[in-house]
């Protein structure tokens, strides 16, 4: 759901303590308006929901919804779904935006859903604010019915390893993407637009083997690069940097 494209990162001096969004709701609220970011409008959005319009789907569950843009998105195209978020203030700007959907309180590590309740899970831009990944794709795993897809827009971790320093210049040189500690699990406090919120690295190593340990068949992978259309400088620097990657899962019919 969260992090956008580009951002200034700061030190954990001043942050406040927990993840930080119940602070930095009302700045991501102002933040993503109604269309969403560059991010989601113009690389993430459209192959994210050519993935969803891949197969029928009964019920959708978005985890980390945020204010509920994709959830409205999903609704708008006849998919009912449900949102999941553990920000209140967050989840009230979603009621008030769509009276009629059904967006609850609840985390990644422990989805307040049965077992097989959905046949679609979306982890959109969420992965990296949750601290225990293995609990959430575990829960992710869970939530889905047999045959069933988990369909992941992640900050991929060759831009996450950059963090903190991200773009740099040296010596008069032009600016590069400074990749660093790559194999080492770190969270980073990163600040934009009166946003302060804390993100993970995690290797993408880490990623599959989780995935792969809840016996999830990988069916689809991608590194969207932008659509045309919108800021041209914005479009540069995601062409020079893999910002994302999307990944779609499939829960077998059967145990494996």
């Amino acid at each position: 759901m969260r992090q956008p494209a580009a951002c200034e990162v700061e030190g954990e001096a001043g942050v406040t303590a927990g993840d930080g969004w119940a602070n930095s709701a009302a700045a991501w609220i102002e933040a993503q308006g109604e269309a969403g970011d560059y991010g989601r409008r113009f690389v993430l959005d459209a192959p994210m929901l050519a993935r969803v319009a891949a197969a029928p789907v009964r019920l959708a569950l978005d985890i980390g919804c945020g204010e509920g843009r994709f959830c409205r998105m999903l609704r708008d195209r006849g998919i009912p779904a449900i949102g999941i978020d553990p920000t209140e203030a967050l989840l009230a700007e979603a009621r008030r935006r769509d009276p009629e959907g059904d967006y609850r309180p609840g985390r990644a590590e422990a989805l307040p859903l049965t077992d097989g309740a959905c046949d679609l899970a979306i982890s959109y831009l969420s992965l990296i604010d949750i601290p225990d990944a293995a609990a959430a794709i575990a829960e992710m795993a869970r939530v889905l019915a047999p045959g069933g897809r988990l369909l992941i827009a992640n900050l991929n971790p060759f831009f996450t390893a950059g963090m903190p320093e991200g773009w740099v210049r040296q010596d008069g040189e032009k600016t590069h993407f400074a990749i660093d500690h790559y194999l080492e699990e770190r969270a980073d406090w990163v600040g934009w637009r009166g946003i302060r919120i804390r993100n993970w690295h995690r290797p993408m190593s880490h990623y599959m083997t989780l995935l792969l340990g809840q016996g999830l068949v990988l069916t689809h992978f991608a590194e969207p690069a932008p659509a045309p259309g919108g800021d041209p400088h914005a479009a540069a620097r995601y062409r020079r940097v893999p910002y994302f990657h999307i990944m779609e899962w499939k829960k077998p019919n059967s145990p494996p």
